[in-house]
C-alpha cells in the first residue's frame, strides 16, 4: 500500500485528481469507480476544473458507482444518483449511457446485483476505484463483519452510518435501512484502489485499516491485500499512523517517473 500524506484535504484532493487524470489521459476508455459523501467532493471539483480549463476528455470513460440506497428514487435529493449528477456528471463529458449506478428501486435486488457485477466484467473491470472510509472502517457500505470476498449485494446499515446521513433525510427516522453496495471482493478486483481520508475523526479508522490486522471488523483493512492501493490523506487523518514519518519520506524521495 502506498501512503501519501499531504498538508490538507485540498492538496490531497489535487494529488488524487492528478492520479485519475493521468489514467484518463493514458487510457481514454478507462473505467472509473466513484464514491459519494463529503470526502471526494474536492476531488470531483478538481476533475471538473481539469475538464473546463485543460479539456480533460471523459468521452470514452465508463463509470460505476459503489452504492445506492434501497427504496430511494434517483431524483431524491439525497440519492447517490442526484449527488453524482450535481457534483460531477453534469460538468464533464462522460456519456450518459456509460454511467452505472445501482438501481435502488429495483423489484429484484439479487438479479440487479448480478447484472451489476456482469456489467463491470463486460466493461473490462474497474481501473481506479475511488473510496472513502467510515469512522467504523467501512468502505462502500460494507459495514463491519462484511465478508472480505463479498460481491455486490444488499446490505443493512448500522445505526452509526444512518446517523451520519440523517441530515439529508430529515432525521435518522427517514434514512433508509438498506443499500445496494459493491462488495469487498468487487472493490479489490479493481486495478487500483484510491482511498481518500481527511480530518481527525477518520484517524483511528485509517490507522486500523492501514496498519492493523486484516479483519472483517475493519472492512477497509482488506485494502492491505490489494497489489495497488494508494491512500491519499491529510495530516489529521494520518495522525495516528505509527509510520507516518516513513510514508512521508518515501513519497518525498520517489523517482521522477513515479511522481503524481
Amino acid at each position: 500500500m502506498e501512503i501519501i500524506i499531504q498538508p490538507d484535504a485540498a492538496e490531497a484532493s489535487r494529488v488524487a485528481a492528478r492520479i485519475v487524470a493521468r489514467l484518463v489521459g493514458d487510457k481514454p476508455h478507462a473505467v472509473l469507480g466513484f464514491a459519494t459523501g463529503n470526502t471526494p467532493l474536492q476531488l470531483y471539483r478538481e476533475l471538473v476544473r481539469l475538464r473546463r480549463e485543460e479539456e480533460l476528455d471523459f468521452s470514452g470513460v465508463t463509470t460505476f458507482n459503489l452504492d445506492e440506497y434501497v427504496g430511494i428514487a434517483p431524483a431524491h435529493p439525497s440519492s447517490f444518483h442526484s449527488y453524482m449528477w450535481a457534483h460531477l456528471f453534469s460538468h464533464i463529458n462522460v456519456p450518459k449511457q456509460r454511467i452505472h449506478i445501482p438501481d435502488g428501486l429495483t423489484a429484484d435486488i439479487p438479479a440487479t446485483c448480478r447484472h451489476y457485477e456482469q456489467a463491470i466484467r463486460s466493461a473490462g473491470g474497474i481501473d481506479i476505484q475511488i473510496l472513502g472510509i467510515g469512522t467504523n472502517g467501512h468502505i462502500g457500505f460494507n459495514e463491519p463483519t462484511s465478508s472480505l470476498s463479498s460481491r455486490t449485494r444488499i446490505k443493512t446499515l448500522t445505526e452509526e452510518s444512518r446517523k451520519h446521513t440523517a441530515a439529508g433525510f430529515g432525521g435518522t427516522g427517514g434514512v433508509p435501512t438498506h443499500v445496494i453496495t459493491m462488495g469487498l471482493g468487487t472493490i479489490i478486483d479493481s486495478r487500483m484502489c484510491l482511498l481518500l481520508a481527511f480530518g481527525k475523526k477518520k484517524a483511528r479508522a485509517v490507522a486500523r485499516a492501514i496498519e492493523g490486522p486484516v479483519t472483517a471488523m475493519v472492512p477497509g483493512s482488506v485494502l492491505q491485500m490489494h497489489p495497488r492501493t494508494v491512500a491519499v490523506l491529510d495530516r489529521e487523518a494520518a495522525s495516528e499512523l505509527e509510520m507516518a514519518d516513513y510514508y512521508t519520506w518515501v513519497y518525498d524521495h520517489k523517482p521522477d517517473w513515479q511522481r503524481y
